[in-house]
């Protein structure tokens, strides 16, 4: 049941989390142009560490279209990455936490030298206006109390996260 429902889900999430990724990615006509050099190719993100007793992560590989946005790579779907990127996932909800906190993880970087650094590029100088898009769907009135909403909520977790994972560090065996 959990493994049809994953199956069900991933997709969806991961056809969604493109949408976002190409929305980002088309407000600003330079990380389209940046991106168009680089039509056909695939960059995938590998976790590594994953935890065994989650459900594996979806594929994470996206091609690179000549319109210079994003398209996702289901399993199986086109040949393998021109650019390979590892991250440690070891822990997933603290990457996830630094994540929306704007801060990077440590990667490393196999494959295309041209390609990887317009995606360093993207990674260092591209963000989300989430208040200009939140205003244009609610309207400036609702628009500032729901980032103030936001902005604490993700406060809160990057600080559950950050306690959660200072409390398994001690909590682990040492060898």
């Amino acid at each position: 049941m959990l493994q049809t429902l994953h199956s069900l889900l991933a997709p969806a999430v991961m056809e969604r989390l493109t949408l976002v990724i190409n929305h980002v990615l088309a407000s600003e006509d330079v990380a389209t142009a940046r991106l168009k050099a680089h039509a056909g190719r695939c960059v995938e993100l590998s976790p590594t560490g994953w935890p065994a007793l989650l459900p594996p992560p979806p594929v994470l590989a996206f091609r690179v279209t000549p319109a210079g946005l994003l398209e996702w790579c289901s399993a199986g779907a086109g040949p393998g990455a021109d650019l390979l990127v590892r991250l440690d996932a070891s822990n997933p909800a603290l990457l996830l936490a630094r994540a929306l906190g704007g801060e990077l993880p440590p990667v490393a970087v196999e494959g295309d030298a041209a390609l990887a650094g317009d995606v360093n590029w993207l990674l260092q100088n591209l963000r989300w206006d989430v208040a200009a898009d939140l205003e244009r769907v609610v309207g400036p009135t609702m628009a500032a109390p729901l980032m103030k909403l936001g902005s604490a909520l993700a406060h809160a977790l990057r600080a559950a996260v950050q306690g959660a994972g200072a409390l398994g560090s001690r909590l682990r065996p040492r060898a």
